[in-house]
């Protein structure tokens, strides 16, 4: 488990056993594993170089395990700085391209099978440092490029900003809503516009990811398995084309939840709004927030007299122009 750190198996099954015994001398621990006393050492040494076991005070020559969540926190930091090491020498090896950093060639390339494009996808935005943006739309089951909710929650703590706009129907799926409900309030600006033509992440506008072939199991496409295939795309007039779908889908998108700024609009109140733009039902809001269908129902009448709004989208278009949905 500890190889991506430059650990052996040998050397993992000595850190094991000393998790294990609490500390051993040397040759006590080789005697348990079955190594020898010399390559125990030689390991032991290296284990320690790494900042996995540390020796014990007295006369005899004792080793015990550092704790795991700390030794492998710093080992997982210090992978990261090699990794960021290596990106900042990207632009170095840029150069040597025909051309300089500048040079392209064709500009995209198919990323084929389920493995590969989850890798694309994380990849692309491990590389983020500004900004992603997404466009977001069902099926979730049958494409190769799967919402990582963990993944952007953490890019976000580390100051990425992230720009999704949601097709309408992508708010239906189970627990979709409450994903995206726990997205906003780490701070993801978020959308909602019924028909999204197609899956797509940007990068630092820079690089995008583009799903192909993805049909709803509703319509006949397949639960899982088949091909899997993504579109990346280089800096291009492609990629400038699809960076204008992305902010004209942004500009006329209904702001899906509304700020704590209004004082007079408490939290159900807010996700009520949320929902309603999301075109829930009043059924489904009683279901979502737990109250009776009556009372969503007076309440929605209520906030859109506030708003002064005949329609659930008048509503979010008027909470928008208030400030009130970011």
């Amino acid at each position: 488990m500890l190889e991506p750190f430059g650990v052996t198996g040998s050397e993992e099954t000595l850190y094991r056993a000393l998790l294990t015994a609490g500390d051993a001398t040397p040759a006590a621990l080789a005697e348990s594993v079955g190594q020898s006393p010399t390559l125990t050492g030689r390991r032991l040494r290296a284990l320690e170089a790494k900042g996995l076991v540390v020796r014990t005070r007295g006369r005899s020559v004792r080793f015990r395990a550092a704790p795991p969540d700390l030794a492998i926190e710093v080992l997982a930091v210090e992978e990261q700085q090699r990794i960021e090491r290596a990106r900042a020498a990207a632009a170095e090896f840029a150069a040597l391209r025909p051309g300089g950093a500048r040079s392209r060639g064709v500009p995209l390339m198919v990323v084929r099978g389920p493995e590969a494009n989850t890798r694309r996808y994380l990849q692309a935005q491990l590389a983020a440092r500004e900004e992603v943006l997404i466009l977001d739309k069902p099926p979730y089951l049958a494409d190769g490029v799967e919402p990582q909710y963990d993944l952007q929650l953490e890019l976000m703590a580390r100051g990425v900003t992230y720009r999704t706009v949601y097709d309408s129907r992508s708010l239906e799926e189970p627990g979709q809503f409450e994903r995206v409900e726990r997205l906003a309030r780490a701070g993801e600006r978020a959308r909602v516009v019924d028909g999204v033509p197609l899956k797509m992440l940007i990068t630092d506008r820079s690089s995008g990811l583009l799903p192909l072939g993805a049909r709803d199991p509703r319509e006949g496409g397949p639960r899982e398995g088949g091909p899997r295939e993504s579109v990346a795309l280089e800096p291009s007039p492609l990629l400038d084309g699809l960076l204008a779908l992305f902010e004209s889908l942004w500009a006329r998108g209904t702001p899906l939840w509304s700020s704590p700024r209004e004082a007079g609009l408490d939290t159900v109140g807010r996700r009520m709004l949320g929902y309603a733009i999301a075109g829930c039902t009043d059924a489904a809001i009683a279901r979502r927030t737990g109250l009776s269908k009556r009372t969503v129902e007076r309440r929605m009448r209520a906030l859109m007299d506030a708003l002064g709004a005949r329609t659930r989208f008048q509503a979010g278009l008027q909470a928008s122009r208030r400030g009130l949905a970011e």
